[in-house]
């Protein structure tokens, strides 16, 4: 099993750079900076840290206590070929997941859960990866429960998460893709960067995630043949801070007030000051000269605004 983890993360690293490479090359919206607003909490806190702590919630104490109390495990796939039970959970999962996303969009509840989904002003390979705890722990319980509860090959569950995240980064990557009759069938950035536009229009569209196939049936497809989006993300502000974020799902409050509280200034501060503060250190260590500009108070005021942007 150990193996299989390997060869997947190699292929999921490959596909990263594949996609940088062709959002540098073929860019859908042009002119998008590599390291956009928001980058660094997407590739620190979002796609590291909370990845990391929720497969460790949602397997080992969510899907492993309920097998062991409830006993629900079968074997109803497990002699079926390891690639006939990939494409079952892969089909079964994405259409749940469009009645589910389609709900969030519906629902002032579970709209709480999604927003920060779309709170990106700029989407690229990156930008999937911001979602609310909530989500990822209902959405991938309910993805990889019945993987295990109905006796899957322990493969499937390392190669679907390989699928979905490359899947994932391509819905949202900043490629101008021409897939033509395809895109009825299967979902790619044509469809889902308008679904991430700051647009009435597709507020309640394009929900599919890996197969475009259900928003042509259900009537939710938007794909105007000659247009693009001229702005994304929310129409409304949002917390910029990782655990403003998830607060902001439960209560509304406006972030620049809180900073004018000082301990919420400190705290957005802490970031900038320890990344100066490391830098300096480094330069001592290696016995390089610190300059004037690494001591000058205006340039830590403009690292600590461009640190809070991001």
């Amino acid at each position: 099993m150990g193996t299989i983890v390997y060869y997947t993360t190699g292929i999921l690293l490959a596909f990263v750079a594949l996609f940088i490479f062709l959002e540098r090359k073929f860019p859908y919206t042009k002119g998008l900076s590599f390291f956009r607003e928001g980058f660094w909490l997407d590739l620190v806190w979002y796609t590291f840290i909370q990845s990391y702590f929720l497969k460790i919630l949602i397997f080992d104490y969510i899907i492993q206590p309920l097998d062991v109390k409830f006993h629900w495990s079968s074997h109803l796939v497990t002699s079926w070929p390891l690639a006939m039970q990939i494409l079952f959970f892969l089909v079964t999962h994405d259409f749940y997941i469009y009645w589910f996303h389609r709900l969030q969009h519906t629902s002032k509840f579970f709209w709480r859960t999604h927003e920060a989904h779309h709170s990106n002003k700029k989407v690229d390979w990156l930008a999937g990866s911001r979602s609310h705890t909530i989500e990822i722990i209902i959405n991938q319980t309910i993805e990889f429960a019945p993987i295990i509860l109905l006796g899957a090959n322990p493969l499937v569950v390392p190669i679907k998460a390989l699928i979905d995240a490359v899947w994932g980064m391509y819905i949202h990557s900043n490629i101008n893709v021409k897939s033509g009759k395809l895109q009825y069938v299967i979902n790619g950035p044509e469809m889902h960067q308008w679904h991430h536009a700051n647009d009435r229009r597709v507020f309640w569209a394009n929900y599919s995630t890996k197969f475009a196939v259900w928003d042509w049936i259900f009537g939710t497809a938007f794909l105007p043949k000659e247009e693009k989006p001229s702005e994304f993300g929310l129409y409304y502000e949002y917390p910029k801070d990782y655990f403003a974020q998830h607060a902001f799902a439960v209560k509304r409050f406006d972030e620049n007030k809180l900073l004018e509280k000082k301990p919420v200034k400190d705290y957005y501060e802490l970031r900038p000051r320890l990344i100066k503060w490391l830098t300096r250190t480094f330069k001592i260590a290696t016995g390089k000269k610190i300059t004037a500009e690494d001591s000058n108070k205006e340039t830590m005021i403009n690292l600590d605004k461009v640190e809070y942007q991001n």
